[in-house]
């Protein structure tokens, strides 16, 4: 039996005030966030409550936007939202399912299509928006005009679907990677027993590794949700207007936005004392419309998780 010597007892010293010291520092880091996270939330509830009714919830904004409501911003946002979310899911995750369970992983082609994953979620979203300017509605959008309507302008200009396509386009490699995540999660033997059991490859990703990954693939659907409903740049370009007389729900047309309308407000409001208290409460609305989107997705995730692995939420 050994016997502890005096540079054994400073080495755990040492080590216990290392733990000590990283303890702390989490501690104060996590007790940092919070409290900035605290001071912002509690910053907007005490200046939009005030303006907070059902009135404004459901009115359009009028009087040079001192006065009115933020229901076409919602609606937008939401209907955008919603066809970023139908675009972007089934494009990430069948891109995830070819690189994880199809592709070569040595491949020059995968490797080429894992650095554009990576660079692509590098990029600044203003480079998407004029991305989405150029490619949909100079280039699909016309196209469809001149194939489908002879020439007149319809899906040639800001729309609200090109918008959303902006968006999927942002938020597709946050898709990517979390359902490559949870297709590593799946174990191998699974796949090996619906082999074995004479599946094919494609029946055994669609029947058993894709349903055990859904949790994990809504997870990524999530934060797409998250960085899509608050994004402002990339909208600019192509779809978002500064106001609207009425509520345009056609995909072909422009559509309004609760952060770029809180970015009017604060910014080209010709009364910006009487335009706050409306800017605090659209900056509320749009808290609240991303904790909606994002609790329907968590409750739907949650249910997917206890039908197919059988955790709980």
């Amino acid at each position: 039996m050994s016997i502890p010597t005096a540079n054994s007892f400073v080495r755990r010293r040492r080590s216990r005030l290392g733990d000590i010291a990283l303890v702390v520092a989490t501690g104060a880091a996590t007790v940092l966030v919070l409290a900035v996270l605290a001071i912002i939330v509690i910053d907007v509830v005490r200046g939009g409550s005030q303006r907070l009714s059902w009135t404004f919830l459901s009115m359009a904004p009028s009087e040079g936007m001192t006065a009115g409501g933020v229901f076409p911003a919602i609606f937008g946002t939401v209907a955008m939202v919603i066809l970023m979310t139908v675009a972007v899911v089934p494009a990430g995750v069948a891109t995830a399912v070819y690189l994880h369970e199809y592709a070569d992983a040595g491949s020059r082609l995968t490797r080429a299509i894992r650095i554009a994953v990576n660079n692509l979620a590098g990029v600044p979203s203003i480079v998407f928006g004029l991305f989405g300017l150029g490619f949909f509605v100079r280039f699909v959008g016309a196209g469809v005009d001149r194939a489908f309507f002879g020439g007149e302008k319809v899906f040639g200009q800001p729309a609200l679907v090109w918008a959303a396509l902006t968006m999927a386009v942002l938020t597709v490699p946050v898709v990517i990677v979390a359902t490559e995540e949870a297709l590593r999660s799946v174990p191998r033997e699974l796949r090996e027993a619906s082999l074995a059991l004479g599946a094919t490859k494609f029946q055994t990703v669609l029947n058993v590794v894709l349903p055990q990954a859904t949790p994990g693939i809504l997870t990524g659907t999530i934060l797409a949700i998250s960085r899509g409903a608050g994004e402002v740049a990339p909208i600019l370009f192509t779809g978002a207007a500064y106001y609207l007389p009425s509520l345009n729900w056609h995909p072909s047309s422009q559509f309004l936005h609760l952060g770029y309308h809180v970015y009017v407000l604060a910014t080209q409001s010709p009364d910006v004392d009487a335009s706050k208290p409306l800017l605090y409460s659209t900056v509320l609305v749009l808290l609240a419309v991303t904790f909606v989107l994002n609790f329907s997705a968590f409750v739907v995730r949650s249910r997917m998780r206890h039908r197919f692995t059988g955790a709980g939420t």
